[in-house]
């Protein structure tokens, strides 16, 4: 009880625009409660799948993306700690009255210090969500947030849900259903059909493009929440990787040391041993793709 009061109390103390924010915490009958700032549209997956809520156009949907990728940015990099919020899922995203994206529900959210790693040691979150590597390690890291987003990205731009148990064996499952149309070559074509033909080709692309990037189940193949926001905002170009297993691991090795022999040519060195601490499989990748 002391370390979750402990924990509410230092997460309480999180400020940004794109997070809900927690208010306080209350223990009713044995019930612990978190309260949160009342989000008057609620949450999205209300938008993306219930008939009572209108349909949110293509501007609203990359704009929400775009605040959560923020809020996001903020819990991994832009506060004293390294925030894991563990369940990030279109029902924790709610919106205000504008329409604006809040991440919420840090009740399963976890702090370390800048430097070090994760210490949890058991798997939660929601099914459809969970990064591959969980299940085999138990151990979340700022990259398990990442695919989570993915998974989001791609149910706001496809209106479907991450684990459909209602379709076929090859469509139920969202990352691997938009996989076979990006193999195809036919990419748009798992869009949103409410989005009827009003949206933007190029964010579209993207948005589906990053989605399956973020939620690659290789956790260094993934970018960083930085690198998410920079391709959102327009401010780096997404390179162009192949997504399928089977070779990403050699094509990794590859990109990753050639943009390390054009990191060091540039910098006058031929120290080659090993790469800057602060470069990510990702990066090492657009260098190689620049050069």
């Amino acid at each position: 009880m002391r370390e979750f009061i402990a924990e509410i109390a230092s997460i309480g103390k999180l400020r940004h625009r794109n997070l809900v924010r927690l208010l306080g915490y209350c223990r009713r009958k044995g019930e612990l409660l978190l309260v949160y700032d009342f989000m008057f549209n609620g949450s999205l997956d209300k938008f993306l799948f219930s008939s009572e809520r209108p349909v949110l156009n293509w501007d609203q949907r990359y704009k929400i993306l775009r605040d959560v990728a923020s809020g996001l940015l903020y819990l991994h990099e832009g506060w004293e700690q390294v925030v894991l919020h563990r369940d990030v899922k279109a029902s924790n995203i709610l919106l205000d009255g504008d329409l604006n994206g809040k991440l919420g529900d840090f009740g399963l959210s976890r702090l370390y210090d800048h430097g070090t790693n994760a210490q949890t040691s058991h798997v939660v979150g929601t099914l459809g969500y969970l990064a591959h590597e969980l299940t085999r390690t138990g151990k979340a890291t700022i990259s398990a947030d990442v695919f989570s987003f993915g998974v989001v990205m791609l149910e706001v731009a496809c209106g479907r849900r991450p684990i459909d148990l209602h379709a076929s064996p090859e469509e139920e499952n969202l990352v691997d259903w938009v996989t076979e149309f990006w193999k195809r070559g036919s990419l748009l074509e798992a869009r949103d059909c409410k989005l009827g033909n009003d949206y933007v080709v190029k964010e579209l692309e993207l948005v589906l493009k990053l989605g399956l990037l973020c939620s690659h189940p290789v956790p260094a193949a993934r970018p960083t929440m930085r690198q998410v926001t920079q391709y959102l905002d327009g401010d780096a170009v997404l390179p162009e990787l192949p997504l399928d297993v089977s070779t990403y691991s050699c094509t990794i090795a590859a990109l990753c040391k050639k943009g390390l022999d054009h990191f060091y040519s540039k910098n006058g060195s031929s120290e080659q041993a090993s790469a800057p601490s602060s470069f990510t499989s990702t990066e090492s990748i657009i260098l190689a793709i620049e050069s």
